[in-house]
């Protein structure tokens, strides 16, 4: 039995093979070394320091260049090695090797998925950070535990996929859960990767806040933006700009910081408000707000083609029944299903603990295709 396993495996990693040169193919790899010695070369040439906002630019280009880079040759160098323990293992009929290369095989195959999903990433702001904001909808305790649910499995996403995240805002709300919250999750691709959760999610379960224990469906709101750097595309000026210092609220705990140090900012041509009471300095808290307000801009501009901040509007986002993305249904049955795409699983313990890469990869092959439009 354990031969014919083997068979199965072997002929699994011949099939994995001309995969991984598609892939290379796909990431354009040659093109990539081309750029980076030529960007190390720059980097060598006298003077490069000495213009800082060049350096800065160099260097990041070159970090993402050479992340690219290392991830294939990772990916072909683990398939060099599994193919060889596979091969070891057959020879040796070693049941023990033969779980080894199924854990190895999974592993390396989700990892050749993820890296799939990267050469579907052709915006211009893909490769960025992004800034998550989280809004729960009518319904009080209800809505906004559900959006303090969405709150972690974004987290949990994160963290599976190796990037970081800060907490940006954070506000508690009445008696669980949370109004409202805004992460910046910094790692590449980090905005092309969710740039589909944008939207309303919907929940229906039997509420654990209800003591008749009845049915509720609840409405949370995620929007999603590249985290831009302070440059001329976004144009903010000092007299559009209000900014108000406020102590922190909510029920207090981890979150809470105690000073009056909280800052809210109001774009006077937009209306739009953002705030921030998440750091110890009214300078950094500032700061969050700066960048959430330029992401914001920067996606109105996306979604109007304005060329100017002053030609644009500010919208809102409708969070009730019908506007929703993707539902998630705990009762009476079990199901997570993406209204754009038809993407669906009855897995609904893994996506809530941040297994959403099969929505991500159907959403992005759909806009690659045609068949979407963001």
């Amino acid at each position: 039995m354990a031969l014919i396993e083997y068979d199965s495996y072997r002929q699994k990693l011949r099939e994995l093979e001309p995969e991984l040169t598609k892939l290379a193919a796909a990431l354009d790899l040659d093109a990539a070394r081309q750029e980076t010695a030529r960007l190390n070369a720059e980097t060598e040439q006298e003077g490069f320091w000495n213009d800082l906002e060049r350096s800065q630019k160099v260097q990041k280009r070159l970090r993402q260049l050479e992340n690219k880079i290392a991830h294939h040759e990772k990916l072909v160098s683990q398939w060099e090695d599994l193919t060889v323990l596979c091969d070891m293992g057959q020879e040796e009929d070693d049941p023990d090797i033969l779980a080894e290369v199924k854990t190895d095989y999974e592993q390396l195959s989700e990892k050749v998925e993820e890296l799939r999903m990267t050469t579907l990433l052709s915006g211009e702001y893909d490769a960025n950070n992004c800034i998550l904001q989280f809004h729960s909808g009518a319904g009080g305790t209800e809505a906004q535990d559900w959006a303090q649910m969405l709150y972690r499995m974004y987290t949990r996403w994160a963290e599976r996929h190796g990037f970081t995240y800060k907490i940006l805002d954070y506000e508690d709300g009445d008696e669980a859960g949370i109004k409202s919250a805004a992460i910046a999750i910094e790692g590449e691709n980090a905005y092309g990767l969710l740039k589909s959760e944008n939207g309303v999610h919907r929940l229906v379960r039997v509420s654990p806040f209800d003591a008749n224990a009845r049915r509720q469906t609840s409405f949370a709101a995620i929007e999603v933006m590249p985290e831009m750097e302070a440059d001329n595309e976004i144009e903010i000026r000092d007299e559009d700009i209000e900014m108000q210092v406020f102590r922190s609220s909510g029920a207090g705990g981890q979150h809470i910081n105690k000073t009056s140090s909280a800052v809210r900012l109001i774009h006077k041509p937009t209306g739009i408000v953002v705030s921030s009471q998440q750091e110890r300095s009214q300078f950094q808290n500032k700061d969050n707000c700066m960048k959430m307000l330029r992401a914001k801009l920067l996606e109105l501009k996306e979604q109007q083609h304005a060329e100017k901040v002053s030609d644009i509007k500010g919208v809102q986002m409708k969070i009730e029944w019908g506007s929703q993305i993707r539902s998630y249904v705990f009762m009476p049955y079990q199901m997570v299903k993406d209204t754009r795409t038809g993407y669906e699983t009855s897995n609904i313990n893994a996506v809530m603990d941040g297994d959403l890469d099969g929505f991500l990869n159907a959403y992005l092959t759909a806009l690659a295709t045609g068949e979407l439009k963001r």
